[in-house]
């Protein structure tokens, strides 16, 4: 092949290329293969169903897989749970969270996961030292695609959560395809690369429910995909997902009023930033 390098070749338009140039060619479109491959856009994955109609629907199908997704739960991290062992099916859990957090807000419990219907047999705690740790160790956690779903649990407004970070977070997600919930104590949103933002509040079990599962009154603050709502969850630790119960105790005209009533209030520092104005 060499002796024909620099012999012209003719086009179909007439104007004479050499093969130095063919192979030049040839060479980049195996490169952009290449590239492509390695950082091309991910598999589809369809999303998780919640059980929940009318949040699936708004969702488009369920929760995205390999994204990122931010909780604030003021009345702790039970929803946030019941996600988790949802999103991760039969692959590992894993929750991170800073040393203080366990201090302020409580230890982890296998046994609590086992009665929401988890399996602590896949249920992986890792404390850090701070929450920059924490970061750490979420993004080498994110990495592995055998995971099936990471909770990084944060309190307050860490400095190393910045948007940068997240953008980061949710990138690996997203090249693995692991779910990843990150649970805010006491913060207020900010801008970050999050698909969903949540704003749960724990409310009264069912009257009528002998098992006792717990129940959130949510918002759907932010849905990059979609749009957002008020929702009531029931969590059914049986089989593992949410039912929406307002549809089998109430008649439709009056969900919309029962939903008003359940709306979580906002945050204290939104509720005095609403006062000022």
């Amino acid at each position: 092949m060499a002796a024909f390098r620099g012999v012209p070749v003719l086009t179909p338009m007439g104007r004479g290329v050499t093969l130095e140039h063919i192979m030049n060619k040839q060479e980049k479109i195996a490169v952009l293969r290449h590239d492509l491959a390695r950082y091309g856009l991910p598999p589809d994955r369809p999303p998780v169903p919640l059980g929940h109609g009318a949040a699936d629907a708004v969702l488009g199908g369920g929760l995205a897989r390999g994204a990122l997704h931010e909780i604030f739960a003021p009345s702790g991290p039970g929803f946030a749970a019941c996600l988790a062992i949802l999103a991760a099916g039969a692959k590992p859990l894993f929750w991170v969270r800073p040393d203080y957090e366990a201090l302020e807000f409580g230890a982890l419990s296998a046994t609590g996961l086992l009665e929401l219907g988890g399996n602590p047999a896949r249920f992986f705690v890792m404390r850090a030292a701070n929450a920059g740790d924490a970061l750490i160790a979420a993004a080498d956690i994110l990495s592995c695609a055998h995971v099936g779903a990471l909770v990084l649990e944060l309190a307050g407004a860490p400095k190393c959560l910045d948007l940068v970070a997240s953008r980061r977070l949710a990138l690996i997600a997203e090249q693995s395809g692991v779910t990843l919930l990150v649970l805010r104590h006491n913060a207020i949103p900010k801008p970050s690369a999050a698909s969903t933002r949540w704003l749960a509040r724990s409310i009264a079990s069912r009257a009528d429910d002998e098992w006792g599962d717990p129940s959130f009154a949510v918002q759907l603050l932010r849905h990059r995909q979609g749009g957002t709502g008020d929702f009531y969850f029931n969590w059914n630790a049986r089989n593992g997902h949410f039912v929406d119960p307002l549809r089998f105790q109430l008649p439709l005209a009056s969900q919309e009023g029962r939903l008003r009533s359940l709306k979580p209030p906002p945050p204290p520092a939104l509720r005095a930033r609403g006062k000022r104005a």
